[in-house]
Order: C-alpha cells, then sequence, then structure tokens
C-alpha cells in the first residue's frame, strides 16, 4: 500500500507536465504482487514520447538520493532511488501511437515474434492509470480485453516452434554444438533462446497472454492447464543439470504431445 501511494504521488507530479498523456503503473504493484523490496515501474506516455529532460531532472533531483537520466540501454528512462524511503523508482517514457499500433499489431494483425510475442498485451492487461488525460488508456485497455485470437495461437506456434529442435539452426542444435566445443557461454545463451519461445508457445496454447521474463515457470504452473508434465523438473534439468542436449529434447517431446493433442501438430507414425 506504502508502494501504491508514493507511485500515486509521483504519477501526479509527473501528470503536471503538459506533454505528458498518462503514467500507468507496470510490474509486481499493478499484478498485486508486490512486497516490501518490489521497485515502483511506471510507463509515462506522451504524444511523440518525448518529455524535456529537464522538466524530468527537476522532477527527480527534488526527492532522489540517487539517480540516472536518459538511459537507453532498452526503452528511454529515468530511475532513482527514493530519498525518504530508499524505494527503487524505475520510469520508462513511451509514445502513445507506439503503444496504440503494438496492441493492433498483436491483435489484429497478428504479429508475433521469437519469445515474448504477446508481452506488450499482458503489460496493458495488467497495468494500472494513475493519469490518464482524455481516458485514452481506459480506451486501450478496453480494446485490449478480448479473447485470445486463434490466429495468434497458430501464429506464434508457426513462429516459434520449428526453432526449437526442427529447422537446422534450431536451439537445440546450437545447444548441441556449444557441447561438443564445451562453449558453456553459447550454451547458456541458446538455452535462455530455447526458454523463451519454449513459454512463448506454451502460454499460446493455453490462450495466456505472456507475463514476461520473470516468474515465467511460476505463471505456467498457477494459469496453464495444459502443459507438459514435470516441467518445473525439467527445466531445473535443463538449467541446473549435467546434459542440457537430453532435458531439452525430453522437454521438446512433452511440448509436442500437448501440440499433439491440440491438433496442432501431426500425431506421430
Amino acid at each position: 500500500m506504502q508502494h501504491k501511494r508514493l507511485a500515486q504521488e509521483i504519477a501526479t507530479l509527473y501528470g503536471k507536465l503538459s506533454e505528458v498523456e498518462g503514467v500507468i503503473l507496470g510490474g509486481s504493484e499493478a499484478s498485486g504482487r508486490g512486497d516490501t523490496y518490489s521497485d515502483i515501474d511506471l510507463y509515462v506516455y506522451a504524444r511523440d514520447g518525448h518529455i524535456e529532460r529537464n522538466s524530468r531532472a527537476a522532477l527527480i533531483q527534488d526527492r532522489a538520493q540517487v539517480y540516472e537520466l536518459d538511459n537507453r540501454r532498452w526503452e528511454t528512462g529515468d530511475e532513482w532511488i527514493e530519498r525518504d524511503s530508499g524505494v527503487h523508482v524505475d520510469v520508462m517514457y513511451r509514445d502513445v501511437s507506439w503503444i496504440i499500433d503494438q496492441i493492433h499489431a498483436t491483435l489484429a494483425l497478428h504479429h508475433v515474434d521469437l519469445g515474448y510475442s504477446t508481452c506488450i498485451w499482458y503489460n496493458v492487461l495488467h497495468s494500472e492509470a494513475l493519469y490518464d488525460r482524455g481516458n485514452w488508456y481506459a480506451g486501450l485497455q478496453h480494446n485490449a480485453r478480448r479473447p485470445y485470437p486463434d490466429a495468434l495461437v497458430t501464429a506464434i506456434v508457426r513462429k516459434n516452434h520449428p526453432v526449437l529442435r526442427k529447422s537446422l539452426s534450431s536451439y537445440l542444435r546450437q545447444i548441441e554444438s556449444g557441447v561438443q566445443r564445451d562453449d558453456f557461454v553459447a550454451v547458456n545463451h541458446r538455452i535462455s533462446a530455447l526458454v523463451a519461445s519454449y513459454f512463448d508457445v506454451l502460454f499460446a496454447v493455453n490462450r495466456m497472454p505472456h507475463p514476461g521474463e520473470k516468474r515465467m515457470l511460476e505463471a505456467a504452473e498457477a494459469q496453464c492447464k495444459k502443459r507438459p508434465a514435470d516441467l518445473r523438473e525439467l527445466m531445473i534439468e535443463l538449467i541446473y543439470g549435467s546434459d542440457p542436449v537430453v532435458a531439452a529434447n525430453e522437454l521438446i517431446d512433452r511440448l509436442d504431445d500437448l501440440l499433439i493433442q491440440e491438433g496442432m501438430l501431426p500425431r506421430r507414425m
């Protein structure tokens, strides 16, 4: 509750800037999974995605014990540690038209990626508007609350399933190659990519928007009624075990069984 009050206080300050169209609470605080160690994740929207740096700096400097401006490692953002409470605040700046286009591309055009295809959709559904000029974000959320399109399920499976094991450049082939060369860095990198595409398929089969990188396994266990048996044990074996090739093959076999049951793969001969 304390984090929520603090988030609203910061949102109100951003809402006073003329460029700002919305301040949206995301992350664990918005989804109800926050605790005393949680950060505050805010998305600040403007019509062109740009908010004057001096205005942002003035807002932050008044309340931060330490801060970073104009981080551009992923999305453009600022972050700081609150002087009074020690809470970490992470703010990302986004263009209003960009988020509208993202939701349209996912739900109407069924554009997908290798891993995390529906994360932006999940983000919109599981966020809370703390400031919403003209209620445009409420309208976006209303549009996003729709049944999972069958065509989107198909597109995600077609994009992500072959690269698990079937294609010549599949993640499994690259893991095998890395093991043969004793290149544990490459193996780790390809395991991460395999897991991302694996869960992209699993969440799609369950008509569940992808919750993102954190707590994927917990989300699957809690919300995916259709999932491979022993999923947790097999994931642990893949990531921590001595033979990632065997573990990956077993995981993919179990996923294939599920896709066959769903009529999305032909039955084995």
